[in-house]
């Protein structure tokens, strides 16, 4: 899926870049398969904001996505590759044998017409899924189990491919995008393939409404505010006040880590990201 550029036209056309999706096909989402989609607009259950620059944006209705790819033995057979709003992925609906429909995530190079399983008896195909016990070192999967049977929670963004690295006992090792090393268990499953829509990164809004329709309302900075708005703000030049960048709330912004100590999930990691130290 390429990205083309417009005719600049209008100031807001003149950089950005739209994606072509020629790889789609017709036709608007399962209506079964969909359901409404209520905005929190950054609030949580007490109404207060809690994730800033939030509001607005595009009505979208959410596709339900089977995760959990659970349908063993029962062949299925692309009908659609559809667009989704909700996430950078594109999405497949899939028409199983037995009538029943259901969305996944699009792996790159399934087309229309083509047939998936699922289960011990899949092959290595992309868009099969099985346990990654039973899937070579070598090859790339994306929506990836962390426990057994709880549905896909690594690799599920546009692109995004996860590598077999090593099998260790009842342990596999995988090597993340974030060149990250760490081991899950060989019953959790996988799916086959790298993800469709490689090209969603390259994608430049061009204009601040782009941004207003998938949600994001602006921030200002915190130099430009007055000292009793934010840690930054206030005096004649626009600088960071002595020290470090901080959060308006005075945390520590670059080079802070917010990673909590004694996560059960830390002795899982081989290689740490980007460092590449061994925990």
């Amino acid at each position: 899926m390429a990205n083309r550029k417009t005719s600049p036209t209008s100031p807001g056309k003149r950089f950005g870049t739209y994606q072509t999706r020629e790889e789609l096909s017709g036709g608007g989402p399962s209506k079964r398969l969909t359901e409404g989609k209520k905005r929190s607009s950054g609030r949580n259950s007490d109404g207060r904001v809690t994730s800033r620059h939030r509001g607005g944006g595009v009505k979208r209705r959410y596709r339900r996505i089977d995760f959990k790819r659970a349908k063993d033995g029962v062949p299925a057979r692309v009908a659609t590759i559809e667009y989704d709003p909700n996430r950078s992925a594109n999405i497949a609906l899939l028409n199983y044998a037995d009538g029943e429909k259901r969305y996944i995530l699009a792996p790159q190079g399934l087309r229309v017409g083509d047939e998936i399983a699922s289960g011990e008896g899949a092959d290595i195909r992309p868009g099969n899924s099985l346990a990654l016990a039973r899937i070579p070192t070598g090859t790339v999967v994306h929506n990836v189990e962390l426990v057994p049977g709880q549905g896909g929670r690594l690799g599920r963004a546009a692109g995004t491919a996860i590598q077999v690295v090593a099998k260790e006992g009842p342990m596999v090792s995988l090597r993340l995008p974030s060149s990250e090393v760490r081991m899950v268990r060989g019953e959790c499953r996988a799916t086959v393939g790298s993800l469709s829509n490689t090209e969603h990164q390259n994608v430049k809004l061009g204009k601040a409404g782009r941004n207003r329709h998938k949600g994001r309302r602006p921030q200002t900075r915190g130099v430009a505010m007055n000292p009793v708005d934010h840690p930054h703000g206030g005096g004649e030049a626009h600088h960071t006040p002595g020290g470090h960048p901080v959060t308006p709330w005075g945390k520590p912004t670059l080079g802070y880590r917010t990673r909590k100590k004694g996560k059960r999930s830390d002795e899982l990691i081989v290689r740490g990201r980007r460092r590449g130290k061994r925990k």
